[in-house]
């Protein structure tokens, strides 16, 4: 065994990770916590925990590949490279584009922005990070005058006081949940949520406050406003280091948009703590409004001098594992590199720096736009790296037509098949996680090693290496000579002499030196420091800006009269490409669901296990209802994780317009305009197999991944031949006609079941956990597989609460009957809670549920 120090594969918050990868070339792997990362000193989550079962080259794109044949390295290289170059000649820079990722590493954001804006000589490369991020961006500029998060982990140690807004962290960023958690119990810290939904995490606070969507600005200007006349200003601190807008302390007065009652209780328990943070995420980015949003709460923190204190600032918390990393070296159309700009002597310096000939003129296109681009014929040649925007853009339909229309699209991924890779000319095999060397920065300014695990397969090759074999074969070779990711990483850290002149917090040059052997040694370390604006703002002034911002006006529609969320699921990643493959993490929610409050969903009749179609001016999407008090009334919610590969609907990005942030550029995912239809399919049904398909024709179709293979959730309108969709061997069956149910399995060589298919159009379908267990086995009997039991039955245990261990909401409910009180006395009773703990909040909730039954069943 080799045991390796890497970084997880998800989330910003940057976990550091112990990988024991076996020796035989297996890819086996055992995955633990880095212990001495500071990051997370040896907690991982739910997705982090459970790495080792996405490792498999199942779906793997391991060959170049041009059109639907294999092609060598050598011919696919020279037909992108004369396709841009082509491309170049005829229609000018301006019709390339680059749409890359946050699962880049830094080393391959640093080599794709400078290719684009220094050789191509276009500004047309963006990050899918501008979906998630782009907001808190442009709040830092215009505040601070750069890119700067303000805080540090240890600044949650500190606190006394935790505002968590549009942020679901015990779901979204489980381990930074755990770090509060942990502060909470030794030093009495106050947990506040500011969200729509009375998420988990919501439910885990001492105050929730359910504001309207996008109510976000109202607030913040309105809590403001409230300390000003309590005398809780930081005058000093804004007389020395604050400027304002004109006219900014008068247009603070509006309404909150909650209660009187519950603003009173808000605004006490901020003004009792002055050590305070602010954790704000997508739920606050993902709007038309984000900005503002951004700016409310760094204004809170300036005006109270809330800021540049241990244990207090406001905190943009990232979405991807090295979304910080793109923004550094120019990975947004906005800035040129090094949290440079595009002026004058900025376009010399870095030109200069590079020895690029062809420096781009200014800003490129930003995500939506540049989508809008390639649909008008602007762009002609768009290479897509590590990400699938045919899924995670909004309008997805759009962006569809879009791809379908370009000349030249150029995906370079890991997997084989995704919605975007359907619409490439050339595919390109790049390292995935676990073959990647390199580094990512996290949501602390942390940069951490990322290192491989395993040799690369087939022939996957790192994607700064694919970059500059292109950028070799266009005449550049002398440019991009580099050998390894090392040489790359001096080269970046070179660069920000360029952003350390010009007065910019970031500065990486104390390691433009380090040798290789340095590199590959590399200790996590945080640029910046943990007080990076503690003497000054890099601004001309030297001071930050209070910005003026506005609630946004009311969203109404007679036609859509719901309001529209879209969230993320506790154990699942963006589009399910990596954490899809895990049979484990797919247990938690393994359908895409419509969460709706009781009362819409009697006036709308949709029924709780049912199934109900979100519509909106862009499109519409089939999900499964889950009725939930956790949901205001007027607005629903849908994840945003299933893709075509996955699924026939529960696609969310169909829904969303094409709507921006003015300053930022960021789609509005989150308070669309929309309605709901309930859907009475004619027939429901369940397969088990164990290889992939796609059915066509059908109302709702779904599949998540069990021990041995799939389980395929189906429903449908008119006849349907459930056989078709199983494969050959020997086959039992029983059918009740009248009952409009049959029942299949399939056995294969040695009697092991190889499928199995259930459909009724009246009755109910047995449990799906027994029947996917069988699969692959030849234990069951015939009488069994049929009814989809076993004969001696089985505990019912519930829905899966701890995915670590396997403990349902019965499991949990039997060990409080047996005296369990606490989370940690149910841990204690069953395991749950006791591995990444990502579910300890719902196993509060659960002791809250019993708790409650048993006062009413006593009164």
């Amino acid at each position: 065994m080799k045991v390796i120090r890497t970084t997880c594969a998800y989330c910003g918050v940057g976990c550091g990770i112990t990988a024991e990868v076996s020796g035989d070339g297996d890819r086996g792997v055992a995955i633990v916590g880095d212990r001495q990362h500071p990051a997370n000193s040896g907690r991982l989550c739910s997705k982090g925990t459970h790495l080792a079962e996405t490792v498999g080259l199942e779906g793997r794109l391991l060959r170049p590949m041009i059109g639907q044949g294999e092609a060598s390295w050598d011919d696919a290289l020279d037909l992108v490279a004369d396709r841009m170059s082509d491309c170049i000649a005829r229609h000018g820079p301006e019709s390339v584009a680059f749409y890359v990722s946050g699962q880049l590493l830094t080393e391959d954001y640093y080599v794709a922005n400078k290719l684009m804006k220094g050789f191509v000589g276009s500004g047309n490369i963006d990050t899918n990070s501008r979906l998630c991020m782009a907001s808190a961006v442009a709040a830092h500029n215009r505040a601070f005058g750069e890119d700067v998060v303000p805080c540090s982990y240890e600044d949650l140690d500190a606190t006394d006081l935790v505002l968590l807004v549009g942020s679901n962290t015990a779901w979204c960023h489980p381990v930074v949940w755990q770090r509060i958690e942990k502060t909470r119990e030794r030093r009495g810290t106050k947990i506040v949520v500011i969200d729509p939904r009375r998420t988990e995490t919501a439910e885990q606070a001492d105050l929730h406050v359910p504001i309207a969507p996008d109510g976000d600005t109202a607030l913040f200007n309105a809590l403001l406003a409230e300390m000003n006349r309590r005398g809780k200003l930081d005058p000093a601190f804004l007389r020395d280091r604050v400027e304002a807008d004109a006219g900014f302390w008068d247009g603070l007065d509006c309404d909150p948009g909650v209660t009187p009652g519950l603003f009173a209780k808000l605004c006490n328990i901020v003004a009792e703590h002055p050590r305070m943070v602010t954790l704000f995420s997508q739920g606050a980015n993902q709007s038309v409004g984000g900005t503002d949003k951004g700016n409310a709460i760094i204004n809170f923190h300036l005006a109270t001098g809330r800021i540049n204190r241990i244990g207090a600032g406001p905190f943009s918390i990232t979405g991807q594992p090295n979304a910080m990393g793109g923004r550094e070296v120019g990975g947004l159309a906005n800035t040129l590199a090094c949290h440079l700009g595009f002026s004058e002597q900025e376009r010399a310096d870095v030109s200069a720096f590079w020895a690029a000939p062809n420096i781009c003129a200014g800003p490129g296109l930003k995500a939506v736009d540049m989508f809008r681009a390639i649909h008008q014929g602007k762009i002609r040649f768009l290479w897509v790296m590590a990400t699938n925007p045919a899924v995670s853009l909004p309008d997805s339909q759009f962006v569809r037509e879009a791809l379908s229309r370009c000349p030249t699209v150029v995906v370079s991924d890991i997997i084989a098949d995704t919605d975007t890779a359907r619409f490439a000319h050339v595919r390109l095999p790049a390292h995935g996680w676990g073959e990647k060397d390199g580094t990512v920065t996290n949501s602390e300014r942390c940069v951490s090693r990322q290192r491989a695990l395993f040799a690369a397969p087939g022939q996957t090759r790192a994607d700064w290496k694919i970059m500059a074999d292109v950028a070799a074969r266009m005449g550049w070779a002398e440019s991009f000579a580099w050998d390894k990711p090392a040489q790359i990483f001096r080269e970046y850290a070179l660069m920000t002499s360029l952003s350390k002149a010009r007065g910019k917090v970031l500065d990486l040059t104390h390691h433009a030196r380090l040798s290789d052997d340095d590199y590959e040694a590399m200790e996590p370390f945080q640029w910046g420091g943990e007080r990076p604006l503690a003497w000054r703002f890099p601004t001309e002034s030297g001071k930050a800006r209070l910005v003026s911002v506005r609630p946004p006006a009311p969203v109404t529609s007679a036609d859509f009269p719901l309001r529209l969320n879209t969230a993320r699921y506790r154990d699942q990643w963006h589009t399910m490409t990596r954490t899809g493959l895990s049979a484990t993490l797919s247990q938690h929610r393994p359908e895409p669901l419509l969460e709706v409050h009781p009362a819409d969903a009697e006036t709308f009749g949709l029924v709780d296990g049912g199934l109900g179609r979100v519509e909106t001016a862009s499109g519409s999407a089939v999900y499964r209802v889950q009725v939930s008090t956790g949901q205001r009334r007027g607005e629903v919610c849908v994840p945003m994780h299933w893709t075509d590969a996955m699924a026939g609907e529960g696609r969310s990005n169909r829904l969303p317009s094409q709507a921006v942030d003015p300053v930022s550029g960021q789609p509005g995912f989150k308070n669309g305009a929309a309605r709901v239809v309930a859907l009475s399919p004619a027939w429901r049904a369940f397969v088990v197999r164990g290889d992939v398909i796609a059915p066509e024709g059908l109302l709702y179709w779904t599949r998540s991944r069990i021990k041995a293979g799939w389980l395929y959730e189906l429903a449908g309108e008119g006849a349907i031949d459930i056989s078709a969709l199983l494969p050959d061997g020997e086959r039992l069956e029983v059918a009740d006609i009248a009952r409009g149910m049959r029942r299949i399995a399939v056995r294969g060589e040695g009697g092991s079941l190889v499928a199995a298919a259930y459909l009724t159009r009246s009755g109910e379908l047995p449990s799906r956990g027994w029947v996917a267990d069988q699969l692959g086995l030849d234990e069951a009997s015939t009488a069994e597989l049929l009814a989809g039991r076993p004969s001696t039955p089985l505990p019912d245990r519930g829905p899966i609460v701890c995915v670590c261990h396997g403990v349902g909401e019965k499991d949990i409910e039997l060990a409080v009957n047996e005296g369990a009180a606490t989370v940690a006395e149910v841990g204690g009773c069953t395991r749950a809670g006791t591995n990444c703990g990502s579910c300890r909040p719902a196993i509060a909730r659960l002791l809250e549920v019993c708790s409650t039954l048993e006062r009413e069943a006593a009164e």
